[in-house]
């Protein structure tokens, strides 16, 4: 019945209190008639054919001034278009008008613990859901549970979730199959898989909501065997799958690179006539790139008659991961729209793929352009790619761009200035930032003991190890690498050996081959080859590459040729292509005077086109960074710089210096000739560059590729006490501080 009358408003006290806020009384209408309002009232029908927000408030006044809005149906349809509709207003305006209701009804309860449970504070729901216990005289429903429960799921809130399960079982809800569907989620997302699978097998009559439920779940923790025997079962079942079934069966194969399977999925999708919307296509378009089926990828890419950023986003990144970097960039080109995931991505592809500069140069396209604004992703990926080059300038600017955007610190970036400061010769920076971070978690801690550990400070490196333990953050691998790493490049053979078998007993990290390689390190960098051997001897897993290179490596050290074959036979034996065991056992070969096997191995590599990494150094000088390679005559300032190497030799020699020939390692009988190849490597050249182009007390800083040679190591510490400059030598394996004459090292490396 349409309302006849307007109705008297009375004046109530002039506030009321409503969830712990003051809101100003609204008139309050005296109703003595609850069915005096029509369901098929001119506002209600205008609540239907709102379409934003402007005429969403103009509704709201006029239910205000009319009573409409404390009538519980009226008030119910109103608060759903508030909170549930497309173009929905921020919830702090849906809670008030919420408030503004004398005695909402248990649909508009639920409504709004809906909108929270998908809200960016889905913990307002469990407050919300209190004041229903409270207030509303209808008890939850089995539309309340559910998204009570995802709430809890958005929040990994074990604790709470199992409450909510409690609840819906004394209120005999628990055979519900929606309340059941919710909390497989639940404890699927909380890490319980056991108690999620067991609650799938409980459902009398499971849904396609409940098997998409439980095999996303197995898909996503990198269960794919599980997923994809469940989507059999399913099968078996005659549960006819859809959509969503088939993105959680598409990402399992993905996870196992199963293209025949996945082949054998795309053609069940087309012959089942399953709705292939653009997030299945995607998918499908996923799972070609993962299970390295480029031309697959290609093909299916170009039949797309609908296309978003994340189609062109996952073509980009397939051709990044086969190395074309050439069509990664066309890709990136052609978008219709380059917003920072794109952006984020071919940075990151250059970063991964050993192509720093490229990545430095992409970000400082996305800064001129002004298309996107760098997000932490973009930092992240940028800040490694700094690390890489020992690009301290622009990471410094990076860190300071950070603080005047207002960008807080969390973990990854915290891990990842750490790194970058460490790795370009700042460690004092590096402290500083672990110094003042507010969060730190394994991996934050993890990279500052791999900062002390190369730059030589293992002692410190241990220290913070323990203090890490003191503050009860638990190391994982990553962390034991660090701390054996610190042992190995301090001496620490004795701490290595303890924290080595303390690793499963005492921290549940079990060793993996990374640490037989850093223990195997430990011991061949002291002489304790015989001990290295037996270790590897009694390791209970596969003795991978890195444990051979670090017994090799340690062959070479000691000039232990019988060990040094028999660890190169192995390791070509893992990587047959592995061009660094040739070299190593060539450099043995070569320090023992064995030319014609030196001669031999060369013959070797080249009838198997096996060609050696060239040595490259890399120095920043005001923001640029500048590469030289072994006898490097390209640099615009290249006569300068061998001027400057000869008055070196002249100044170092007339200090008492004598070239270590026996680092030149080919069969050459002019002595002149051996000392001139000595003078071409390229981190002396680099450190010719820095003296030229820089001025005291600024450091020297060279990154090169490789293991910096025993005859340039003796000239930086000579340059350092000559010139009185400080030099910072990063080379593959730790840094060399020189500065008067010494090395941090104390030359054991």
């Amino acid at each position: 019945m349409a309302v006849s009358h307007p109705q008297l408003i009375s004046l109530p006290n002039p506030h009321f209190r409503t969830n712990n806020h003051t809101y100003n009384t609204k008139p309050r209408v005296i109703n003595n008639n609850p069915n005096q309002y029509s369901s098929d009232h001119h506002i209600l029908t205008l609540i239907d054919q709102c379409s934003n927000t402007v005429h969403l408030k103009e509704i709201h006044a006029q239910m205000l001034r009319i009573g409409l809005l404390f009538d519980p149906f009226s008030a119910s349809r109103f608060i759903t278009i508030c909170a549930l509709s497309r173009f929905k207003p921020h919830l702090d305006y849906t809670r008030k008008v919420f408030d503004q209701i004398p005695e909402p009804n248990r649909y508009t309860w639920n409504t709004l613990i809906r909108a929270y449970a998908s809200s960016s504070d889905p913990t307002q729901t469990i407050h919300i859901f209190n004041q229903m216990l409270r207030e509303c005289p209808d008890r939850p429903n089995k539309f309340t549970f559910p998204f009570l429960i995802k709430a809890a799921s958005e929040v990994s809130d074990l604790r709470q979730g199992e409450v909510f399960h409690g609840m819906a079982v004394k209120a005999s809800l628990d055979s519900d199959v929606y309340i059941l569907n919710s909390l497989i989620h639940f404890y699927a997302a909380c890490g319980n898989l056991n108690q999620a699978y067991k609650l799938f097998l409980k459902i009398p009559e499971r849904d396609v909501v409940s098997w998409n439920t439980m095999i996303t779940a197995f898909a996503q923790a990198d269960y794919p065997d599980e997923a994809l025997e469940l989507f059999r079962g399913m099968e078996e079942e005659n549960m006819k799958p859809n959509d969503v079934t088939m993105v959680s069966v598409l990402s399992a194969c993905s996870k196992k690179s199963n293209l025949e399977f996945g082949r054998w999925v795309h053609t069940y999708i087309e012959k089942n006539g399953i709705e292939g919307d653009l997030i299945l296509n995607n998918a499908l378009l996923d799972m070609y790139i993962k299970c390295r089926s480029l031309e697959d990828a290609k093909s299916f890419f170009g039949k797309m008659t609908e296309k978003d950023i994340v189609s062109w986003t996952t073509m980009l990144v397939g051709y990044a991961s086969f190395g074309e970097f050439d069509a990664a960039r066309r890709v990136f080109n052609e978008m219709p729209t380059q917003d920072i995931a794109a952006w984020n991505s071919l940075i990151s592809a250059y970063e991964q793929s050993g192509q720093p500069r490229q990545a430095l140069a992409v970000f400082n396209e996305l800064q001129m352009s002004k298309k996107a604004k760098p997000d932490q992703v973009t930092l992240v990926s940028t800040l490694s790619a700094c690390a890489q080059l020992g690009a301290t300038d622009l990471g410094g600017w990076i860190h300071v761009y950070m603080k005047k955007q207002g960008i807080k610190l969390n973990c990854h970036l915290t891990t990842s200035l750490i790194d970058m400061y460490a790795k370009c010769g700042d460690l004092e920076k590096a402290l500083e930032v672990f110094r003042f971070a507010e969060r730190k978690d394994v991996y934050v801690w993890s990279a500052m003991i791999a900062g002390l550990a190369m730059h030589g400070r293992g002692r410190e490196a241990v220290d913070l190890f323990l203090d890490m333990k003191n503050t009860k953050v638990k190391a994982n691998e990553v962390t034991f690498t660090n701390v054996l790493c610190a042992c190995s490049h301090a001496g620490l053979v004795e701490e290595g050996r303890i924290y080595f078998k303390q690793m499963l007993p005492v921290y549940g990290v079990t060793p993996q081959t990374k640490h037989y390689a850093c223990m195997v390190d430990i011991l061949g960098r002291a002489g304790l080859l015989e001990e290295a051997m037996e270790l590897i001897e009694k390791m209970p897993i596969v003795s991978g590459a890195s444990v051979w290179g670090a017994l090799l490596g340690a062959c070479r050290t000691h000039g232990n040729v019988d060990l040094a074959e028999h660890a190169c036979e192995q390791l070509l034996e893992l990587e047959p292509r592995n061009h660094g065991a040739y070299v190593i056992l060539s450099n043995v070969y070569a320090k023992c005077g064995k030319w014609e096997e030196v001669s031999r191995l060369r013959k070797v590599m080249r009838d198997a086109g096996i060609q050696k990494e060239p040595g490259c150094s890399l120095i920043e000088v005001d923001g640029v960074i500048h590469e030289f390679l072994v006898g490097d005559n390209s640099h615009p300032r290249s006569k300068m710089i061998y001027t400057k190497l000869e008055e070196i030799a002249s100044r170092l020699k007339s200090v008492g210096y004598v070239p270590n020939k026996s680092q030149v390692l080919q069969d050459i009988e002019d002595e002149d000739v051996k000392e001139q190849a000595l003078y071409l490597h390229s981190e002396k050249l680099a450190i010719a560059y820095g003296l030229i182009s820089t001025n005291s007390p600024a450091p020297v800083r060279v990154v090169k590729n490789l293991r910096v040679c025993g005859d340039c190591h003796s000239v930086a510490k000579l340059i350092s006490r000559v010139y009185d400059r400080e030099i910072l030598l990063r080379d593959r394996y730790r840094f060399h501080h020189f500065k008067g004459g010494h090395c941090s090292c104390m030359d054991y490396w």
